[in-house]
């Protein structure tokens, strides 16, 4: 069974999903196990965004990339995957893998060896890392997936090949909010329901826009909505009553 991958991190527990018939394993630090397939799904690395902020005047550590690359291979060597897929925006700027520092460019390359890796174009690096290793592409359908960075704009019943395939992307940097025990808790989250799912930002030094936003309206059955919320060493499956603004 593929969860045994992650028996050495016995306090974990990771969210099971089941989506448009496959299951998923989400992962307390931001990625997407699909064990059908062996495979790695993340999105919004932003690569070297402290750099890019930094180099525009603003007094902030560029050491993100640094941050994220240790949470990427944490996950990659719990689930040992053989094919990775990274859903856009895992460069903050487009030429942000041409700058790559040489430290960060050997951690990614090492991280790359012997793997499937699959660059999907984002708003941010829409030519993809042409520079690295990998094959970048625009969308990706594997079975009854399809994987893009951006949510399809059309309403997805109204769109014939949206009702054909369920849509994993990313994009919006879902997180939920709750309260317990008089405290406001507000934490990354995996947001879906039976025909989308959006995956949380993997990057160290990404935001959260919160399911509740004008940005996510429309885009969920209201009534099948569930969030996946990213604890320090578990996940948390709620459904959308449960959410506070």
């Amino acid at each position: 069974m593929q969860m045994e991958r992650a028996t050495a991190e016995t306090e974990t527990t990771f969210g099971k999903i089941l989506f448009q018939g496959e299951q998923f394993y989400c992962d307390h630090q931001g990625g997407l196990f699909w064990p059908k397939h062996n495979c790695l799904i993340v999105s919004d690395l932003h690569l070297e965004k402290g750099a890019a902020i930094a180099s525009g005047g603003s007094l902030i550590p560029p050491y993100d990339t640094g941050e994220t690359l240790i949470k990427l291979r944490r996950c990659i060597e719990r689930w040992r995957p053989e094919k990775v897929i990274c859903l856009g925006d895992s460069f903050h700027r487009d030429d942000s893998a041409s700058s790559l520092p040489l430290q960060y460019r050997v951690q990614l390359s090492e991280l790359m060896q012997g793997k499937d890796w699959i660059w999907i174009c984002g708003n941010h690096d829409p030519n993809g890392p042409a520079e690295l290793q990998g094959n970048c592409q625009e969308e990706l359908t594997i079975g009854p997936l399809h994987f893009r960075h951006e949510q399809m704009s059309e309403p997805v019943d109204n769109d014939l090949f949206a009702r054909q395939y369920g849509e994993i992307s990313g994009h919006l940097h879902p997180c939920a909010v709750i309260h317990r025990r008089n405290k406001r808790l507000r934490r990354r989250c995996f947001v879906g329901d039976q025909r989308r799912l959006i995956l949380p930002a993997f990057g160290a030094f990404t935001g959260g826009l919160n399911v509740s936003h004008k940005a996510f309206s429309g885009l969920f059955d209201q009534g099948n909505m569930r969030v996946w919320m990213l604890g320090q060493n578990q996940v948390y499956e709620l459904s959308g009553s449960q959410l506070s603004r």
